[in-house]
């Protein structure tokens, strides 16, 4: 925290109290309302407070296990600093579940006390900073909850003080009086809590889980299923798409966000004569029937599956497997007219011979692709075989805002390190499996926990091997854990029940489980392996997303080791694909929410992404090819710099910042298009991008929009406008703004190169 002199404070607390136009030097110090609104939530001043202290005391009557989690991974940082700090809590009216108060005490650096004041309702965060003798204090009505923290509209006052000042001496005595009346908490205490929490609290306990399971509770669970608020809007965009002629269509929609009952309500809008859903795996056809048929209705005898194992070929509602649909046989059994309404689920699929042949042979009225990931890693575009027609598309963090998963606390730590050396790309069997680095991260599953009263874990690791081993050695630490693999790919079914049964706690794997798995239950998920790939590690991550009874949250405990690609993460968390390090810096130092899901790194984990970071080419050629292409195959067309800010791609400061590209027409040309600019509209197209585009201010590109729009604009209009945009505006800013657009400032600073621009009397 930026250090604070007496008269910066009495500065700030007269802006605060007397005259906001007062002029002070520390901002941050200023009273100030949180609110959870605007995006920036109470939490992240908790946690700035936190990560400034030197100790700190929460006063809070409500406590929740969800908000724990975050909170954990920060402790931990701070325990390795020595700051520790005090929980003063309550058992008042039982809100409390026995668990918060166990997952408390297994916080090294923390002291709690249950307060004995009758009806304490307490709700106060008080930092200390010895070293310059002040407090910052947030005070209000947020509790330590998930929702106070990261959801609700609250009302809470942060501003600080020194030591001496009156109210702060006031809260501070209150606290150290409520203290010193407060009981320990013990394991002891714990006990007899959870005997008088199963008497007194039953009936308020079972009242909130009602409510809980009533908004979480998957489909199957509620009693009439209706599409939530951005299925009723991607149905309305299928209907629209139809209207216009279009026959194909592709959904882009998040793991978990009810793809499967989205292709059931737009199937029963349709009302076709007989449809076809297509999968590769016959798992996904069972689970996929039993949805459509709660949504569309019917006898079962409408409702049919053709596979290795059923041959149902006159069902009105025909599900499929493309391995046994593709083959000719079977393919020709159908005539090419057969289905009015097609539906391919896992649509990035559709590369293959397979289904493109069998894509190729019906003729449906209309056909719809599904998936979660359209990014493709070959050259196959998926977007033109559904002929550029995004009917929709929901993107897990729209999902998370949307609330249509469960929550999850991402946290980053520091993977094991064995002799001095952290685990990395390189590294061999016997530490990746070791004795040390299972009892390690085990340390770490304990202390950081999950939803629910039994762990249901999916663990990700690096080789088939390792996933053996693994699970070896957590079985005979206590920890009943099963490895799937290619090798063991026939038992997973079998594995996966006996996981949902509390049979075994962990199922570790390697890759098997990025798609086409669904295990409600899951609620941790643990990645002990390099991340190589933002895709893969969406799909990991999305495993565990999946609303179900009674689980409130995902804990993810990622081990990241010295890899070259940690930068990934918190790009892939975010859904950032700007390819601007900034961007990601900011993303890895602010460690955003999204919903009211968190992300943490701890210290150490931190620290290795900014060095992956610092060393990765995120801007090289070949990765922005990657991208453009990308883009290109989505719209159909030679993408413009804007459709990359559009369609949430490359930042356009990337291409300007570039030292080897002086504009985009250069990155076109390289791209092998057919473009041709002349050398006027080159180097105009490059004061553009080197001067304008990566500027600090608005103000000359606003004028060139308008002198674009109407080839003439008066000074009274460009004053307007500036105003509009809320634009700082006075006769140094006009006769800059004059200077850069006639190029007389860049005389000196370019000489001929800008000169050459003006040729001609142009500007």
């Amino acid at each position: 925290m930026t250090d604070i002199t007496k008269d910066e404070l009495q500065s700030a607390v007269l802006n605060g109290y007397v005259d906001q136009q007062q002029n002070y030097a520390a901002a941050e110090f200023s009273p100030q309302l949180l609110n959870n609104v605007n995006q920036e939530t109470v939490w992240e001043h908790i946690r700035y407070e936190l990560n400034n202290c030197s100790s700190f005391t929460f006063a809070v009557a409500f406590i929740t296990v969800d908000m724990l989690t975050p909170l954990k991974a920060v402790l931990a940082d701070l325990k390795v600093h020595g700051v520790y700090g005090k929980i003063l809590t309550s058992d008042y009216l039982y809100f409390n579940q026995p668990k918060v108060f166990t997952e408390l005490l297994k916080i090294a650096n923390v002291e709690v006390r249950i307060a004995q004041q009758s009806g304490f309702h307490a709700k106060g965060y008080l930092f200390e900073h010895t070293d310059q003798n002040y407090q910052s204090v947030i005070i209000g009505s947020s509790n330590l909850t998930r929702a106070a923290l990261l959801q609700n509209y609250e009302w809470n006052m942060r501003f600080t003080s020194y030591a001496a000042g009156a109210v702060t001496n006031q809260i501070s005595s209150e606290i150290a009086h409520a203290w010193e009346e407060a009981v320990p908490l013990t394991v002891q205490w714990v006990t007899r809590y959870e005997q008088l929490f199963d008497e007194k609290a039953t009936v308020a306990a079972e009242k909130r889980v009602s409510i809980i399971n009533e908004q979480s509770a998957p489909y199957e669970m509620q009693a009439k299923i209706i599409p939530n608020k951005m299925q009723q809007h991607a149905l309305q965009k299928l209907q629209e798409l139809r209207q216009t002629g279009e026959q194909r269509g592709l959904i882009i929609s998040a793991t978990g966000t009810g793809k499967t009952y989205l292709g059931a309500f737009d199937v029963k809008q349709f009302k076709p004569r007989r449809f076809l859903f297509v999968a590769h795996r016959e798992q996904i056809l069972q689970k996929s029937r039993a949805s459509f048929r709660k949504v569309l209705g019917g006898n079962a005898s409408d409702y049919g599956i053709l596979s290795g194992h059923h041959a149902d070929k006159k069902a009105k509602y025909l599900f499929a497997t493309i391995q046994t649909l593709s083959k000719p046989d079977n393919m020709k059994y159908f005539s090419p007219e057969e289905f009015d309404y097609i539906l391919v689920d896992e649509a990035h699929r559709t590369g293959s011979e397979s289904y493109r042949h069998f894509l190729k042979y019906f003729k449906p009225k209309f056909c719809l692709g599904m998936t979660a990931t359209p990014e493709r890693t070959d050259d196959f575009n998926i977007y033109q075989l559904f002929d550029y027609n995004i009917a929709y598309e929901i993107r897990l963090q729209d999902a998370l805002n949307e609330q249509m998963l469960t929550p999850f606390h991402y946290v980053g730590l520091q993977d094991y390190e064995y002799q001095g050396k952290l685990i990395d790309d390189k590294a061999v069997l016997r530490h990746l499996a070791s004795a040390e680095r299972v009892d390690y991260v085990l340390q770490q599953l304990e202390y950081y926990g999950y939803s629910g009263d039994k762990v249901h874990g999916l663990i990700f690791c690096s080789r088939q091997q390792e996933a053996y081993e693994l699970a070896k050695i957590m079985t005979n630490r206590g920890h009943p854990t099963v490895a799937l693999t290619d090798e063991t790919i026939k038992t997973r079914e079998k594995t996966i029940t006996m996981l949902e049964k509390g049979q075994i706690e962990y199922i570790v794997t390697v890759n098997i489980f990025n798609e086409g798995i669904d295990i409600p239950c899951l609620n941790q998920i643990v990645m002990l392996r390099n991340t190589q790939s933002s895709i893969v590690f969406i799909q990991q991550l999305g495993r565990g997303l999946r609303k179900f009874a009674h689980k409130e949250f995902v804990t993810i405990l990622d081990f990241i080791g010295n890899y070259k690609n940690n930068y990934l993460i918190p790009m892939a968390l975010t859904g950032d694909r700007s390819r601007s390090k900034d961007n990601a810096r900011a993303e890895i130092s602010l460690q955003p929410t999204i919903g009211i899901s968190t992300i943490n790194f701890t210290e150490v984990a931190r620290q290795q992404i900014y060095a992956s970071l610092q060393n990765a080419k995120l801007d090289s050629l070949m990765e922005m090819r990657k991208d453009y292409y990308e883009l290109k195959n989505k719209i159909g067309r030679v993408p413009l710099l804007r459709d990359f800010e559009k369609y949430g791609s490359i930042d356009p400061l990337v291409f300007a910042n570039n030292n080897l590209l002086p504009n985009y027409y250069h990155f076109l040309l390289k791209m092998k298009e057919n473009v041709k600019l002349t050398v006027y509209q080159d180097k105009v197209l490059y004061f553009l991008t080197k001067e304008l585009l990566n500027g600090m201010r608005c103000h000359e590109l606003l004028l060139l929009q308008e002198l674009m729009r109407h080839g003439t604009v008066t000074e009274a209009c460009f004053f307007k406008l500036l105003r509009s945009k809320n634009c700082y505006l006075n006769e140094d800013v006009l006769g800059s703004v004059d200077r850069i657009l006639g190029l007389d400032f860049f005389h000196v600073k370019a000489g001929k190169e800008f000169k050459s621009v003006k040729y001609g009397g142009q500007r």
